[in-house]
């Protein structure tokens, strides 16, 4: 994609609508330094090198939230359903995702390192309070050292169910056709365990709120999960906008 299409669309998101579909959308190298994405080496948890960390410069092919992708690489291929897998919660417990079975979830990939994913904790604690009497839930995945992640949700106080990991939890995001993790990213759910959206980079109430919305219509069964997915890609659009 040229770089002048990338600008244009200047937004900090990755809508996959199921594999069916494989429909993505990128954002702008130029989105404001407060937005972007942190790439993560594969297979590391702990804090990435000084390069990992730096913008992406104004000669190189741009791709998600500032971060350089490789162009050869395919198409991320996104789950019609939610994957299944276990992550360590604070106390050392394995917990399987299915936990969380019945609910929306609003899942969200991050690390104590990423600056954009510390910026999203006081959103995602609202939202999670906001809306747990409709039977929705935020779900942080921390891939991280477990120490640094104990630390750090007790100095924020973060109220929100966290699962812990570092391979397992990068096995995770692959799971979400994410094979080369930028953080943050953040998945949508319905009810049914359907993968509504995917969005990568820091999340702001309007995008939010503009999937959730659709999530809802989706449990009340006012509207059908392709019509929805069409309802959350029109309305992000204006959104992206700088």
């Amino acid at each position: 994609m040229r770089a002048a299409t990338l600008r244009f669309t200047g937004a900090a998101l990755l809508l996959v609508f199921g594999v069916w579909a494989g429909a993505w959308f990128h954002s702008s190298r130029d989105t404001a330094r407060s937005r972007l994405a942190v790439p993560v080496p594969a297979g590391e948890a702990s804090a990435p090198n000084p390069h990992d960390l730096a913008p992406v410069s104004d000669g190189a092919d741009a791709g998600l939230e500032g971060v350089a992708l490789d162009a050869a690489l395919p198409p991320p291929k996104i789950p019609q359903r939610l994957p299944q897998f276990a992550l360590a919660d604070r106390t050392g417990k394995a917990t399987s995702i299915t936990a969380f079975a019945g609910k929306s979830l609003i899942i969200n990939f991050w690390a104590t390192w990423c600056a954009p994913c510390r910026k999203e904790i006081p959103l995602l604690e609202t939202l999670h309070t906001e809306w747990a009497g409709r039977g929705v839930s935020v779900v942080g995945i921390a891939v991280d050292y477990r120490d640094k992640v104990l630390e750090f949700a007790e100095r924020f106080k973060i109220a929100y169910p966290l699962l812990i990991g570092e391979q397992d939890a990068l096995d995770a995001a692959a799971a979400f056709g994410v094979v080369s993790p930028v953080f943050p990213f953040t998945v949508f759910t319905d009810r049914r365990g359907e993968v509504v959206a995917l969005f990568i980079g820091e999340l702001h109430r309007p995008q939010a709120e503009l999937i959730l919305a659709q999530v809802q219509n989706l449990n009340m069964d006012l509207v059908q999960l392709p019509a929805a997915r069409r309802t959350i890609a029109q309305g992000l659009q204006p959104l992206a906008q700088p």
